[in-house]
């Protein structure tokens, strides 16, 4: 095992997935993280991630020192996870600690222990926190327009993220842990120690119009308050959106709440419930004096960045979603290919839809096959569950929705699917339920295999028209007249079949 590089790799040099397991143990101020990828290079999967609360930062604002006791915490939880990353078979380890290092009188004593080990630390300066953090977002949200905020236990980063890249970047002295001691100055101390930060940096209605995506572990706790107290329907934080004045409303809210009713939101840790109040406190802030259009969660953040920061262009510029279904086709689908071929095969059918609708279709069909090892009564609802439930990035709840109806009515199953009818509207499930009869039109006819769609074709015109080759009519059996006819009832047409 070797430590991994960090930044501005030549590009001979990029991370390579393909070369083996690539770990990251993030030091950070409030928690030490082991988190190891595995898979493809645009979206690898995490196949290992455990975390320990050690709490570094913690009264560094008085001390300036990390906290004694913590760092033993911290230097079991390092020696632990280097040695699983070393039996887990990681062949590139990264190693990086953020605002508690960096700022501590002691830290390098703190590294110089780590280094005996056998971990290469990189500190991270505060700029370049802010830009791995922006470099995460742009990896799970390609086409991200907005500031990323970063709120670690030290700092708080900020970053402008746009047309792909990460541009102004700033570090402010305003973690969780250092705004629970601001705020017990007084009722106003938080709010004097943010604004002046932020505008006197330039911050200032930055955000005016614009998404403010949160990473960190203490936000993505506050939204899962929010999706508990709201019963959200999904239980899945990435992605998750609120209006820029929900943060107001959970501080009320949490002065009134029992905390014993904390313990009942799924996910929510206990340390990450005591810092809520503070988190909030300091959202509510940021997100107005910024002027943010709304507040939107990434469970991607400075991990993913350093991994996404060092890829060659052509990967980076590829489709999270589109890269991760077609990994899972390709695992446990029949044939790799079938789904980007059943995808060109029913495109005819929905040629005025828009470029995010399109994407949505291509990734269902990548997962059109996934079922078939699955019991035949029960194939409706692993096509369901992979779509709301997989883990995909790049796609909002919307999207999930409408390719669960299209999987959910691909595999057979009758109306409208559970869950889908909250999270996206009548004209969406319409459009998703269309797609779903296509591909299972597409299925009947081929058999899964390629050379009966690569032969025949569909068109919309005033009749829904198949097309089959020469000598192919006796694929137009029952089961797929019954199907063709089903699809062009969805479209309020006939079916007519041509050739063969």
């Amino acid at each position: 095992m070797k430590p991994g590089f960090l930044f501005r790799a030549p590009p001979e040099k990029a991370l390579d997935q393909a070369d083996g397991r690539v770990g990251i143990i993030d030091i950070g101020s409030n928690s030490i993280r082991l988190v190891v990828y595995d898979g493809p290079r645009r979206i690898p999967s995490i196949l290992f991630n455990e975390k320990v609360m050690a709490g570094l930062g913690k009264g560094m604002a008085a001390s300036g020192a990390l906290d004694p006791q913590a760092v033993e915490r911290a230097f079991v939880a390092l020696d632990r996870f280097r040695l699983v990353a070393e039996k887990i078979g990681v062949a590139s380890l990264h190693t990086v600690a953020t605002a508690a290092v960096r700022d501590a009188s002691n830290g390098a004593d703190f590294l110089a222990r780590a280094a005996g080990l056998g971990l290469a630390v990189t500190v991270l300066s505060g700029e370049e926190e802010a830009e791995m953090a922006g470099e995460g977002v742009l990896a799970a949200f390609p086409g991200a327009d907005g500031i990323v905020g970063d709120l670690g236990g030290g700092s708080l980063e900020l970053a402008r993220v746009r047309d792909g890249q990460v541009h102004e970047r700033a570090s402010f002295p305003l973690g969780v842990l250092r705004v629970a001691e601001i705020r017990a100055r007084g009722p106003r101390a938080l709010r004097q120690a943010v604004e002046p930060r932020l505008r006197d940096a330039g911050w200032a209605g930055q955000g005016q119009g614009l998404p403010f995506y949160l990473v960190g572990g203490s936000w993505r706790a506050l939204a899962r308050l929010v999706m508990f107290l709201t019963d959200y329907p999904l239980p899945i934080v990435h992605g998750y959106a609120m209006s820029p004045d929900t943060a107001q409303r959970v501080v009320r809210t949490l002065a009134q709440v029992d905390r014993a009713k904390l313990k009942e939101v799924p996910g929510l840790s206990t340390s990450r419930a005591n810092s809520l109040p503070d988190a909030a406190a300091l959202l509510a802030i940021v997100a107005r004096e910024l002027g943010s259009e709304s507040l939107v969660v990434s469970a991607y953040g400075l991990r993913e960045g350093v991994l996404h920061r060092n890829l060659p262009g052509d990967v980076r510029d590829m489709d999270p979603l589109i890269c991760a279904t077609r990994e899972e086709g390709r695992r446990v689908g029949r044939f790799p290919e079938h789904g980007d071929l059943l995808d060109r095969w029913i495109a005819p059918l929905f040629e005025q839809e828009s470029a995010a609708d399109a994407r949505l279709r291509h990734a269902s069909c990548l997962l059109a096959d996934i079922g078939w090892r699955a019991h035949p009564e029960f194939r409706a609802e692993r096509g369901l569950e992979t779509a709301l439930h997989g883990n995909w990035v790049g796609i909002d709840a919307r999207g999930r929705a409408m390719m669960a109806q299209a999987l959910y009515t691909s595999f057979g199953a009758d109306g409208e699917a559970p869950i889908a009818v909250t999270l996206a509207s009548p004209e969406d499930r319409q459009t998703a339920l269309r797609w779903g009869l296509a591909m299972r039109l597409g299925q009947r006819l081929s058999g899964g295999v390629a050379a009966p769609l690569k032969t025949s074709a569909l068109r919309l015109g005033d009749k829904l028209t198949l097309r089959l080759a020469d000598g192919d009519a006796a694929l137009y059996g029952e089961a797929v007249e019954r199907r063709h006819k089903t699809l062009a009832a969805a479209f309020g047409r006939k079916a007519a079949m041509i050739g063969g």
